[in-house]
């Protein structure tokens, strides 16, 4: 018998999931929760429970939080289901734990149902608009120069291709205390602190051909 708490304060939608559970699990138990403290009570009561949460209208206040409860009860399972949640946002959630399933209230029930089928068999569900959400935040960095000069672009390049600061230097015709400065300054502002990081980025931004590096 399968355990869900319900932590959205709009009435409508909160009634609507309420029916779409109960229709897919007539002997289920479903709690609700108002704020953040009666979650958290009703987790240490039901730790395996599944957890059906508008963001947008409950007391928590950032994603940081709500990955902090989600890593306390790590047991349970978690459907965000909101609208206007930013793309960074997504992101942030999605690429710091795997409880969380995403929905958008403005999407068909049909992808509500397919969240609550795979959350209640321990599987994350990203939806289409949230998956669209993710890329287009992907392109839009992929699009960022990051404030990189033309010299820090082609010593990133040299990066990505494997060299080390030394043959980039001779390359060049610098001296290794220069390029190590240029290396420092793209670390920062990639905001990375290993060269195979650079080279993620370089095949990202499209520095670099993917197929020279096909085995």
């Amino acid at each position: 018998m399968a355990n869900y708490i319900l932590a959205d304060n709009q009435d409508l939608t909160r009634f609507a999931t309420e029916t779409l559970i109960r229709q897919k699990d007539a002997q289920c138990v479903i709690r609700r929760a108002t704020d953040k403290a009666g979650l958290v009570l009703l987790l240490k009561e039901t730790e395996n429970a599944v957890v059906v949460i508008d963001f947008t209208l409950f007391d928590i206040a950032d994603e940081e939080q709500l990955l902090i409860i989600s890593e306390r009860f790590a047991m349970a399972s978690w459907i965000l289901l909101s609208d206007d949640l930013t793309d960074r946002f997504l992101r942030r959630l999605v690429y710091s734990s795997t409880a969380f399933s995403i929905v958008f209230k403005s999407e068909p029930l049909s992808s509500v149902r397919d969240a609550l089928l795979s959350a209640t068999a321990r599987k994350r569900y990203i939806s289409q608009l949230a998956t669209e959400a993710l890329l287009r935040q992907q392109q839009e960095e992929e699009k960022e120069d990051h404030g990189l000069t033309s010299t820090e672009i082609e010593i990133v390049k040299a990066i990505a291709h494997g060299m080390t600061t030394k043959e980039i230097a001779a390359e060049r015709f610098s001296s290794v205390h220069t390029i190590t400065t240029h290396r420092k300054n793209i670390f920062r502002k990639l905001k990375v602190n290993t060269a195979h990081e650079v080279f993620k980025y370089a095949l990202r931004a499209g520095l670099v051909n993917p197929s020279e590096f096909c085995i």
